[in-house]
């Protein structure tokens, strides 16, 4: 009998495997329709969708694995990197989702955002304020204006799956929508900037890498928190804390 395995869970959300199915599971339909709308629109691999009913989803698994993880040893070729940038080049010259989706907030609302984390992040305790401020002086380049893309919203090492040279699929697309494409190439790239340049070359676009790593600041300081209080370690080691250090 297979047994159920628990791959990610917190309060807002759950993802568990049996066999080669993943369940998730989510207290917010929306999200799930969200999901499921934007893989039938995106132009790169995407896992089978087997059903979707109330609160869970469930999704045939992907051949291949990952080519690392955050706060882990990165894996896979050079080639397979690039072949991971080629693929979110298509995606992001797929023609444009309905919705707006997690890299798509205005400037103005991240700014906000990032403005009021900091605050916390110090008045909390949890980071020193020179530290801080340092990365919230990084994280203004990626706070201007940008043509929209295709964007995945929360492209994390751990959701893009390769088999040699090959990307096999992306996984979770409850954030996809129109965005800023550096985003995606930031957050991909989050936690192994050795690799970057093997994304760009596969990527084949000029891209700024100031806002680039503008983008690591910015993402590394707005989920410190959030990670903090939902069972998640932003402190170990290669994970956003030491992110933020090494723009020191």
């Amino acid at each position: 009998m297979d047994e159920v395995e628990v791959v990610v869970a917190h309060s807002e959300r759950a993802t568990l495997r049996v066999g080669d199915v993943f369940l998730k599971v989510d207290g917010d339909q929306a999200r799930l329709d969200a999901e499921v709308e934007a893989m039938s629109l995106a132009t790169v691999p995407t896992p089978e969708v087997l059903w979707c009913k109330p609160h869970v989803l469930a999704l045939a698994a992907l051949p291949g694995t990952t080519l690392g993880r955050l706060g882990g040893p990165s894996t896979g070729s050079p080639a397979a990197w690039a072949a991971a940038g080629t693929a979110i080049r298509k995606l992001h010259e797929a023609p444009l989702p309905p919705r707006t989706g997690g890299a798509g907030r205005s400037i103005d609302a991240l700014a906000t955002e990032l403005d009021t984390e900091c605050e916390a992040l110090v008045t909390n305790g949890l980071l020193p304020a020179d530290l801080v401020t340092r990365n919230r002086q990084v994280a203004e380049a990626a706070l201007r204006p940008w043509i929209p893309a295709f964007t995945h919203g929360d492209l994390q090492i751990a959701h893009v799956f390769v088999d040699g040279e090959e990307v096999t699929g992306i996984i979770d697309w409850s954030e996809a929508g129109r965005g800023d494409p550096l985003h995606d190439l930031a957050t991909f790239t989050l936690g192994h900037e050795q690799r970057l340049g093997d994304v760009l070359a596969g990527y084949g676009a000029d891209v700024d890498l100031e806002v680039i790593r503008a983008w690591w600041s910015l993402r590394s300081l707005l989920v410190v928190r959030w990670l903090s209080g939902h069972g998640f370690d932003p402190f170990a080691p290669g994970c956003e804390v030491d992110v933020l250090r090494s723009r020191m």
